[in-house]
């Protein structure tokens, strides 16, 4: 883990970020502060962080809209931390374009581990090299995936996407026609073993078909579900 890696923690209440940032400064990682969304706005929009952790409740401008404010000019990752029971901000953060959450009172050791699975950089490609794929574009009618440089065009757009929504399309677009389990989607992209909420996977499906239906439906149609089972990326014969 390299120590220049910078993560932006925002919470109103200092005992948390003292937490949090005891916990992953003995994991190697950098780390800044923020106690309110404007702060945290402004300090995210001026400079690049490899991840932000951000409360939903904050003075000001709540997590949410710091999370969609943002969305409007970056992909960072983003960690929600919500309150036990405020699952309505969860969907909402999700909406507003959150990678995923944890829940408060959290374990430090729960914290790490999401930190770790966003940042693991080989997981958006360890199952390319799993599959045996030797070339790094993936080009359908009306979707073209370029991988070394995280690039989408759909119906010829490029469209712009966080890096949690890129990695779940890039995991379908790489076996396509092939039916994955909401559980395989946390393990493999999320990297996720023992945590995780499956409406994580749902959330993202749902945004990931928005933005694609925005420039092209066929792209978007694409995305299938398969009921009682999970999702596949279908490809027309």
């Amino acid at each position: 883990m390299s120590d220049n890696q910078t993560i932006l923690i925002v919470d109103d209440e200092e005992r948390i970020r003292r937490l949090l940032r005891m916990y992953l400064e003995k994991e190697g990682y950098a780390i800044e502060e923020a106690e309110d969304g404007e702060t945290a706005l402004k300090k995210a929009i001026d400079k690049d962080y490899e991840l932000i952790l951000l409360d939903v409740m904050l003075p000001g401008i709540d997590g949410t809209e710091v999370c969609a404010r943002l969305r409007t000019h970056k992909s960072t990752p983003i960690i929600m931390l919500t309150a036990k029971g405020e699952e309505v901000n969860r969907v909402q953060g999700f909406e507003a374009g959150a990678d995923d959450y944890v829940v408060k009172p959290f374990s430090p050791r729960e914290v790490i581990y999401r930190v770790r699975a966003i940042l693991r950089r080989s997981s958006a490609t360890a199952y390319l090299s799993k599959e045996g794929r030797a070339s790094n574009n993936i080009v359908f009618p009306h979707l073209i995936i370029e991988h070394d440089a995280h690039r989408v065009t759909a119906g010829g757009v490029e469209i712009s996407l966080t890096p949690k929504e890129y990695e779940l399309l890039h995991y379908l677009a790489v076996s396509p026609d092939k039916v994955f389990s909401r559980e395989e989607l946390l393990k493999d992209v999320w990297n996720y073993e023992f945590f995780g909420d499956l409406r994580t996977v749902d959330t993202h499906v749902k945004r990931l078909r928005e933005k694609l239906n925005r420039v092209s439906p066929e792209a978007a149609a694409m995305i299938t579900t398969v009921w009682g089972v999970g999702y596949k990326l279908e490809v027309a014969k």
